[in-house]
């Protein structure tokens, strides 16, 4: 959510007054947020849970934290150039490269978990580094370069693997116990208490800032009641968790990538200056911003985050096969980042469109699978639920240049 602008002692005095405004404003400019998805996920909930009672169930709730980790965290990786404007349709590939190099580094080398873990990550960056320069450098289209990434990377993965073509990871120990890891009831409600504290916090010391600079900033009663919300939401999530076997570690590791992400975009000078390049590329050039150095660290952040999700994927798999990161992988990750919120144009969206899109994605998904319904209805659902996602924000911009 943004903040609620207080401009002056009218709108002190009647803070509904002033969120009724802002609200109007957003609207006006065509900013719907994350609204719809909101919205759409409890229209989802709602359906399934009709047609099959156990899909709300604190196991099946469990088994859906669990589905959305993998996929989500490549997603958040697309987010970051897709907020430029470009694509990366090789994050698939990358993620099943990397985590068949970790496989083989760990299993076959003998190679230290968290070693192996580091140089999977570095072949990622490098992965990244590379696509980058030819992106800037070499001035190729971003959809050319990763289709190029796409079927290279994937060759190279089947090469990796050879005759083997699966390779197990240990069941009792290293990367695969992640997947098999939950926290104990009392650090789950502890990681709730710092997250919404730290959410308050932040909100107050931005608030304080932006005081002293003499611009708009929130009323008290909204970034208490922002807190509050976001505190009610995880209590309940913690509370439905720990009825089954308590809070997943790969969510916890999902989610603090999220939260990471969307600090560096909304408070650092590296996050001000994507949304500038992804805005107007030109106008950000003009200003002093080094648009080639933005455009490389984001494909960088890309295929590093695709890594991540390829660790999760195979940790939760126990094993890593030629069909690592295939499948409809990466067009799960495209479509949860557009349905999240962030713009094809570039320029809008937030690191939270990840999570609200892989959930969108995963519970249809989860819900059709309780159904038995078949996959060619699954994917036509979410292909109609991307079109009305990237409808919405077409419109959502035709609206904000008007």
């Amino acid at each position: 959510m943004s903040d609620i602008a207080v401009k002056g002692p009218a709108l002190q005095s009647n803070p509904a007054r002033g969120l009724i405004d802002s609200a109007t404003d957003r609207l006006r400019r065509g900013e719907v947020g994350s609204l719809p998805v909101a919205i759409g996920l409890v229209v989802i909930a709602i359906v399934f849970h009709r047609l099959n009672p156990h899909f709300l169930s604190a196991e099946n709730l469990t088994n859906l934290a669990l589905q959305m980790a993998a996929t989500g965290t490549i997603a958040l990786g697309i987010v970051l150039v897709l907020l430029l404007g470009e694509i990366d349709l090789s994050a698939g590939s990358v993620s099943g490269l990397t985590a068949v190099a970790m496989t083989l580094l760990y299993v076959h080398h003998g190679w230290n978990p968290v070693f192996s873990v580091l140089a999977a990550l570095a072949v990622g960056a490098a992965i990244g580094l590379l696509h980058g320069l030819m992106r800037t450098v070499l001035s190729m289209p971003s959809f050319v370069v990763t289709l190029a990434g796409l079927i290279g990377w994937q060759g190279l993965m089947l090469y990796l693997l050879g005759k083997e073509g699966t390779v197990n990871l240990p069941f009792d120990h290293g990367i695969a116990t992640i997947s098999d890891t939950w926290l104990p009831q009392a650090i789950g409600w502890l990681v709730v208490a710092l997250l919404a504290g730290g959410h308050l916090l932040a909100g107050l010391f931005t608030r304080r800032q932006r005081v002293r600079a003499e611009l708009a900033v929130a009323a008290p009663w909204w970034l208490a009641a922002r807190s509050g919300g976001l505190a009610l939401l995880l209590a309940v999530t913690v509370l439905v968790l720990n009825s089954d076997r308590g809070v997943p570690l790969t969510l916890v590791i999902f989610g603090g990538l999220v939260v990471a992400v969307d600090l560096v975009l909304r408070r650092t000078v590296f996050g001000r200056r994507i949304y500038a390049v992804g805005g107007n590329a030109e106008a950000a050039r003009r200003a002093g911003v080094n648009v080639t150095w933005v455009r490389i660290a984001a494909f960088v952040g890309c295929s590093a985050l695709a890594t991540v999700g390829g660790m999760l994927a195979a940790s939760r798999l126990v094993a890593v096969n030629q069909s690592s990161g295939g499948s409809d992988i990466l067009l799960n990750a495209i479509a949860a980042a557009v349905i999240g919120g962030t713009s094809l144009f570039g320029g809008r969206g937030r690191a939270y469109a990840a999570l609200l899109g892989i959930l969108v994605i995963q519970s249809i998904t989860n819900g059709m699978l309780l159904l038995n319904v078949d996959s060619s209805v699954r994917f036509m659902v979410t292909g109609t639920v991307l079109a009305v996602s990237v409808a919405i924000d077409s419109v959502a911009r035709r609206g904000a240049q008007q």
